[in-house]
């Protein structure tokens, strides 16, 4: 099971919706944010300009690094979602998780003295509903699903868009052996992909 977030980036307007949803079903404290949408461009000279935006958000690594370096095991996967997740009592604060993230998607919470982050509304997918980001994005940008089970939508998604142009799908950069699970799509018609600095 390897259950993650595919993001059509030919569809996302950069609306910063999943972003407030995000904030908004988990709480999330003012100044912390688990979802950020960064504005890739605008790149080029007038009139040939291409510009997209990238949602990023915990990428649900496959060999996750935050899981094997956590001293107590409040980094974890949980064993029927998949989602990598913090257990906050177990939490003792260290940061070495942080430390660990390629991708800058964990805070820590001074006051709680914990670290946070994304778990793909790990409290609704266990019942069987779509992470908030994915249920209110407004331009049907986000799909969340199982992509190793090959009739589920997020995998039938991946490949029409691999069908209609290869080399359409992307990950994020992965610096060692994380195996990042976030599948994005963007096709040449949109922009060029360019990884995130």
């Amino acid at each position: 099971m390897r259950n993650c977030l595919v993001i059509d980036l030919d569809r996302c307007t950069g609306c910063d919706t999943c972003v407030v949803a995000c904030k908004h079903e988990n709480g999330v404290d003012l100044g912390v944010y688990w979802n950020h949408v960064v504005t890739m461009g605008p790149y080029g000279t007038y009139p040939d300009i291409e510009m997209y935006w990238l949602p990023t958000q915990c990428q649900q690594c496959a060999n996750a690094p935050c899981i094997s370096v956590c001293p107590t095991g409040a980094s974890q996967r949980d064993p029927d979602t998949g989602a990598v997740v913090v257990d906050k009592e177990a939490c003792i604060g260290c940061q070495t998780c942080i430390s660990a993230c390629p991708y800058g998607a964990r805070t820590y919470l001074e006051d709680e003295n914990i670290v946070v982050k994304c778990t793909l509304c790990n409290q609704l997918t266990r019942n069987g509903e779509d992470p908030a980001c994915v249920h209110d994005c407004c331009t049907g940008a986000r799909l969340w699903g199982d992509l190793d089970d090959e009739n589920s939508d997020v995998a039938k998604y991946v490949a029409a868009a691999e069908e209609r142009e290869a080399g359409s799908t992307h990950r994020l950069p992965d610096p060692g052996d994380a195996q990042p699970s976030t599948v994005y799509i963007l096709s040449s018609k949109t922009a060029e992909w360019r990884d995130p600095e």
